[in-house]
């Protein structure tokens, strides 16, 4: 899947650009636990959570996770958004809960990673 129909799929709205090159997404980890993230073996390409704070964007750069979906509709502060851009990490918005936007990007071929 591309960058481009992950934001149409879930609604999304792209809060920067980044610089990173992954134009295939093919895995993805739900979770408000960012030590359960960092303890995955395998490296997803997108991390959905409900968190909005920095600690989120820090766990994806510690991951190596390109992009973050922050998820039900929380407002993301401009710093975070900066942080994201800083660390090469697409930031996306979305008004869907975390089971709905993984059940989308599940029925569309992406991958959970455990």
């Amino acid at each position: 899947m591309t960058a481009e129909k992950l934001i149409d799929l879930i609604s999304g709205n792209l809060l920067n650009v980044a610089n990173t090159n992954t134009q295939i997404l093919a895995s993805v980890v739900a979770s408000d636990l960012m030590s359960d993230v960092l303890t995955l073996e395998n490296e997803p390409d997108i991390l959905v959570t409900g968190l909005a704070n920095t600690q989120c964007i820090r766990t994806a750069e510690m991951a190596d996770i390109p992009f973050v979906i922050i998820a039900k509709g929380k407002k993301v502060s401009q710093q975070i958004i900066d942080l994201a851009h800083e660390g090469d990490i697409y930031l996306i918005s979305t008004h869907l809960s975390i089971f709905k936007c993984c059940g989308l990007l599940y029925t569309h071929g992406i991958k959970d990673t455990f």
